[in-house]
């Protein structure tokens, strides 16, 4: 038996998990919509199209924290930066009161549209969250709501229909969708990565369709298909079948320049976008026991606490502001390695090393470390770290600025 013939078995065999349709999927969004007509809907819920499990994020935009007017070490002054160029004065950059924001829906009790571009989210440790200017998430932008009722079917539903969303423990449930799709992705530079996938931003089910043209002719295909996919160019793509089979597909943005990105959720890293330019194959697998996320698996944040280090060594703890806006465990630190592109909770944060101006080694609580750049979270435009040694909820205390040229690490606690 040849090497190709041995490693196609192998796919056939690591594949056979997608045939069987799905009768107990896990870790699926589950709730009960009330629209505003009146109507209780409830069943697992598929949002904008790419977050159908709990541990996928919603993004946005939410208000910044004001903090003390005065402050033990203070590097912007008043909320402002100049901007020098050879010791030159050129300028200065402030920045509004609003900062980029994402969570799980994991951390979600309840969801409440305000208007065409608000909603505000009730977070299981009773904290209210307004996002706004949500991209695609919510807001009339929001490319669909499905609900898959028991009684009613498959529902699609537009953001005006949605009066409120309230969020439970849905256990395992029967999707048309089929299993959530899981498996390795191989970068060209930045390493391989592997956890649940989303395709090209919105392909995430088995019973989800990858389309291109073959020979000239319209070919889809269902992931549950597919084991692996290999990309041939900017233009073209190589898909391998469960049974053996290649194809070679081009013509869709699927499956060339034109793919939005493959998001991977890995349990203890967060979300990685690889881009196409760095993709370079994806092998499809069954995922292990025990990777499907839980409801119960989310607190709904909790405030961020630590250890904060300068560079002369002092040391400050206390519950802690990251750039001057991520303050609970929920909230994400944003960054890219070689071209891939990293949004990790800090829940899932050990430590924060600056090693130069440009970039920062951040530890995982699993050990796991990343070199990361190119973001104001660890880099020369982080806002501030802010330290208050108050205790949560009283007043009093002191607070702290370090701004980034004096800031050296930060170990976090689990308080």
């Amino acid at each position: 038996m040849s090497g190709k013939t041995i490693a196609i078995a192998i796919l056939v065999l690591s594949s056979l998990w997608m045939t069987v349709p799905a009768s107990a999927e896990k870790g699926r969004i589950y709730g009960k919509i009330q629209t505003d007509r009146g109507d209780i809907l409830e069943g697992p819920i598929r949002w904008d199209l790419n977050e159908a499990s709990w541990d996928d994020l919603i993004d946005g935009y939410k208000e910044r924290t004001e903090h003390a007017e005065k402050t033990t070490r203070h590097k912007y002054g008043d909320r402002e930066r100049k901007i020098t160029v050879f010791g030159i004065d050129i300028g200065s950059e402030s920045w509004g009161g609003t900062a980029q924001a994402a969570i799980a829906v994991g951390h979600i009790k309840e969801l409440t549209p305000i208007d065409d571009d608000q909603v505000e989210l009730l977070l299981k440790s009773g904290r209210r969250v307004t996002l706004s200017q949500g991209s695609t998430d919510f807001g009339s932008g929001i490319r669909e709501i499905v609900i898959e009722t028991t009684t009613e079917g498959e529902l699609e539903l537009e953001w005006d229909d949605i009066d409120h969303v309230e969020f439970s423990d849905g256990g395992e449930v029967t999707s048309a969708f089929g299993p959530r799709l899981y498996g390795t992705v191989t970068t060209s530079r930045a390493g391989d990565y592997t956890g649940w996938i989303c395709w090209d931003m919105d392909e995430m089910f088995a019973a989800d369709v990858i389309d291109g043209s073959e020979h000239g002719r319209t070919r889809k295909i269902k992931f549950s298909q597919i084991v692996r996919i290999e990309r041939l160019s900017s233009q073209a793509s190589e898909i391998t079948l469960r049974d053996g089979k290649s194809v070679r597909l081009e013509d869709s943005n699927d499956i060339d320049s034109g793919n939005r990105g493959i998001l991977i959720t890995d349990p203890g890293l967060g979300r990685v976008t690889v881009s196409w330019d760095e993709f370079e194959t994806l092998e499809l697998k069954e995922p292990p026991a025990g990777a499907y996320p839980a409801y119960a698996d989310f607190d709904g944040g909790r405030r961020l606490h630590g250890t904060v280090s300068d560079e002369d060594g002092a040391k400050t703890t206390g519950y802690i502001s990251w750039d001057d806006d991520e303050e609970y465990t929920w909230e994400i630190l944003d960054g890219s390695y070689r071209g891939v592109d990293f949004d990790i909770p800090f829940e899932k944060i050990q430590a924060i090393a600056k090693d130069t101006r440009r970039t920062t080694t951040v530890t995982l609580w699993d050990g796991r470390e990343f070199r990361l750049r190119d973001s104001n979270d660890v880099n020369d435009e982080n806002k501030g770290i802010y330290i208050t040694t108050a205790e949560e909820g009283k007043k009093g205390g002191e607070e702290t600025e370090i701004g980034w040229e004096d800031f050296s690490r930060v170990d976090f606690s689990r308080k």
